[in-house]
């Protein structure tokens, strides 16, 4: 009896996937454990449903198909993913590429039937495909606490500065730890914030301004001010030119 739990905005498509679940019931028996008109909710409900197949629309509000898989691949027993689509070119070819397993809406029963199968053997996709697929950058960061996902909006992060195998992520409230390469994170969020020192990327909306320290014997060293916080960050000699450019280019 696999646990399964389905996540699409649209009640209708929702309701069919029940539906054909009933009919290939026979051939793959299974029960819903839960199900989730967007990608936060399912987030949320997911982990305690102990679902071993997510079904998985790609086009959702707030947050995309993608996005939610690579959040859940932080847990322990993530579940496997097949995603389910409209003829979206771009995702299809993502897909295929990566070697993630989708449906086509609208879904047929032996195609769904196919897909349980092979998901319970291949078990969850790896972050690596799901990373490589993403069309954009993601809204949020996810820590994962005793089996549970918390959501980190990027819109609040301060700064992401990277200490041994982890990376610090800083909000005005709080800090919190993420297995990530900061060079990934720079990569993928180049636009919104800056790299100030080999170990950190600040938010460039987050920035008020510089400090000076050392001067006379010392050699002159300048730290960036954020919005909200009274630590002040080093940047590097290397790093100082193009971080002075870009305050320049600023209205």
């Amino acid at each position: 009896m696999i646990r399964i739990f389905i996540a699409d905005d649209e009640s209708p498509a929702r309701e069919r996937l029940k539906e054909l679940l009933q009919d290939i019931a026979a051939d793959v028996p299974s029960v819903v454990a839960g199900e989730a008109p967007n990608g936060i909710e399912a987030l949320e409900q997911l982990p305690a449903s102990g679902a071993q197949v997510l079904l998985l629309d790609i086009r959702m509000p707030g947050m995309d198909g993608l996005e939610l898989a690579r959040h859940l691949s932080a847990l322990d027993n993530a579940p496997a993913v097949v995603f389910v689509t409209a003829h979206d070119k771009h995702a299809i070819e993502a897909f295929e590429l990566n070697a993630l397993d989708y449906l086509l809406k609208p879904v047929r029963a032996a195609r769904l039937a196919a897909a349980l199968k092979k998901a319970l053997v291949s078990g969850a996709p790896r972050r690596e495909s799901l990373v490589r697929a993403a069309a954009a950058p993601r809204e949020y960061l996810s820590v994962a606490e005793r089996n549970r996902i918390v959501l980190v909006p990027v819109r609040d992060i301060l700064f992401l500065r990277a200490e041994q195998k982890y990376v610090t992520v800083r909000t005005r409230e709080r800090e919190h730890l993420i297995e990530e390469s900061l060079i990934a994170l720079e990569r993928e969020f180049s636009n919104p914030f800056v790299r100030i020192h080999r170990n950190c990327l600040v938010a460039r909306t987050a920035i008020r301004g510089f400090e000076r320290t050392g001067g006379g014997e010392e050699e002159a060293h300048w730290q960036v001010v954020l919005d909200g916080l009274a630590e002040r960050l080093p940047v590097s000699r290397r790093q100082w030119p193009a971080v002075r450019e870009l305050i320049a280019e600023r209205p």
